[in-house]
Formats: structure tokens, C-alpha cells, sequence
């Protein structure tokens, strides 16, 4: 496994290159250029630093994430200095690429290097049966720092068939195979949802990040 996995880092430790843990719910980089980061995610910088809006990159880009909902609204950060990104204090989680790729849930991303190529894929094996299920694509050579709902789990697929509830999945390595595994049995007892149960199935060597929560809850309205 190339990516390294960095979500259990003492506060404050200094990695390869120029992303950081300052916490576990707080992302550090060590700005000399530009990167690009969730929007509204900046809560201080010391330096100098120009915020600007990023498009899609492109009409196809643009149409994907129009057509699928898949995507996060993405900041271009450039100067000199230190930026500090959260987002609703969820746990942060570093990756290092080098020359592959990770398919991420794109509301779970924080941060990336800008050099890095990104684009909105069907994840394979998932298409239709899994109702058009979308994400983000990474690849090159550098950072990806990702938020979780709660301290997740890394597991090495390449030991055994790997299976995970979609919502609960937050990224994987592109090397997998995918697939849809049904259960019609433990309809009621897999996952959050009501009537047939249904997981990706990884198999392959690479790495599946699974959070420890199907996402946050909607509260009942009371009026």
C-alpha cells in the first residue's frame, strides 16, 4: 500500500512535505503557493494569503457535478504562511499519493494538493443498482486531508473480501474492484435505512477508510 495513512499523529507533529496535524480535528499546511480547500473551512492563517472562488474546472466538470451532486464547493488559497482548515470539528485524516489514486466521497474532503487531477466518476460495479452512486476521484503525487464523522477504520482489502455500508465507505484506493452485495435477510438489521440492505464489495489490493457513522442525522420536525 503506496498511500500513507496519517490519522493517528500526535498533536502538533510535523510530516513529509507541508500538510500537518496541529489536532485531530484541525489541518495545518505550510503555505508556499497554492492549494485548493473546502470552502468556509479556513479559521485562521498567519502570513499572507488570497482566498478565491474555484469552478469546476471545465463544462464537462461542471456538467458532472450539476448532474450528480457529487463534489465539494472548493477554495484556491495562494500566498505564504500557515493555514489552519477544519470543518464541523469531524476528525481529519492525511493521505500521501504517490502516482495513484483514492475515489473519495466528495463532502468528505477537506483538503488537496492543487497539482493533484480530480474528477466525478460512477464508481465501478455500482452504477444502477446502486442508484447512480458518484464520487471524486484523486490521483498524482502529493496530499489529500479528509474529514470523518467519528474515528474511522482503515482496512487492507488485500486480506480478505472487504465489504462496507455506502453511506459509512469515505474513501478507497482506485486499484479495487467494486461491487454491489445485496442481503435481503438482514434487511433490518445492516445499516441505518428500512427494506433490502445493500453494501460495496472491495476486493483487491488497496485500502478501504470506513467512519464510524452513517453521517449525521436529520432531527424530526416539531412543527
Amino acid at each position: 500500500m503506496r498511500s500513507q495513512f496519517f490519522g493517528n499523529i500526535d498533536q502538533g507533529q510535523q510530516l513529509p512535505g507541508h500538510f500537518a496535524l496541529q489536532n485531530s480535528k484541525m489541518l495545518r499546511v505550510h503555505l508556499n503557493g497554492d492549494v485548493l480547500a473546502r470552502q468556509g473551512s479556513m479559521v485562521a492563517f498567519q502570513g499572507q494569503m488570497e482566498f478565491d472562488y474555484e469552478g469546476a474546472g471545465g463544462i464537462g466538470k461542471f456538467m458532472k457535478k450539476a448532474l450528480t451532486g457529487e463534489g465539494v464547493p472548493l477554495m484556491r488559497v495562494k500566498g505564504q504562511g500557515l493555514l489552519f482548515v477544519a470543518n464541523d470539528a469531524d476528525d481529519i485524516h492525511l493521505f500521501y499519493l504517490e502516482n495513484e489514486g483514492i475515489t473519495v466521497n466528495g463532502k468528505n474532503i477537506l483538503a488537496y494538493d492543487s497539482h493533484l487531477q480530480s474528477d466525478i466518476q460512477r464508481v465501478q460495479g455500482a452504477g444502477i443498482a446502486a442508484g447512480g452512486l458518484f464520487n471524486t476521484t484523486l490521483q498524482g503525487t502529493g496530499w489529500v486531508a479528509l474529514t470523518t464523522h467519528g474515528t474511522p477504520v482503515m482496512l487492507d482489502c488485500g486480506r480478505a473480501p472487504t465489504f462496507a455500508d455506502g453511506q459509512s465507505a469515505v474513501a478507497w484506493s482506485t486499484s479495487l474492484q467494486v461491487g454491489v452485495n445485496r442481503t435481503f435477510k438482514a434487511s433490518a438489521l445492516i445499516g441505518r435505512g428500512s427494506g433490502e440492505a445493500m453494501q460495496l464489495a472491495y476486493q483487491g489490493q488497496g485500502f478501504v477508510l470506513i467512519q464510524a457513522s452513517e453521517g449525521p442525522t436529520v432531527a424530526p420536525h416539531t412543527h
